[in-house]
């Protein structure tokens, strides 16, 4: 989907205030959150390239953390998406 933020898709299809954008930058996916009930963390938090979340997520899984940021953000959804506009 697309609007004037740019290209999205809903982590969850069931939660509609929740969208995960994405761009690609310096040849690298890039992803950033938007939530209809905290507009805040659309300006607080840039772009994240991929390489980051990945590492994120292997710090996460070190300190035995239950929640993981793969979940979130989907690189197979985000490659479809850019490549279809």
């Amino acid at each position: 989907m697309k609007d004037n933020l740019g290209l999205y898709y809903y982590p969850d299809p069931a939660d509609k205030k929740t969208r995960v954008y994405v761009c690609m930058e310096a040849d690298e996916v890039h992803f950033r959150v938007w939530r209809d009930d905290h507009p805040q963390v659309w300006d607080r938090h840039g772009w994240v390239p991929y390489s980051a979340i990945e590492q994120a997520a292997g710090l996460y899984k070190e300190m035995g953390r239950a929640s993981d940021p793969m979940r979130l953000y989907d690189i197979g959804v985000a490659k479809v998406l850019l490549r279809e506009g």
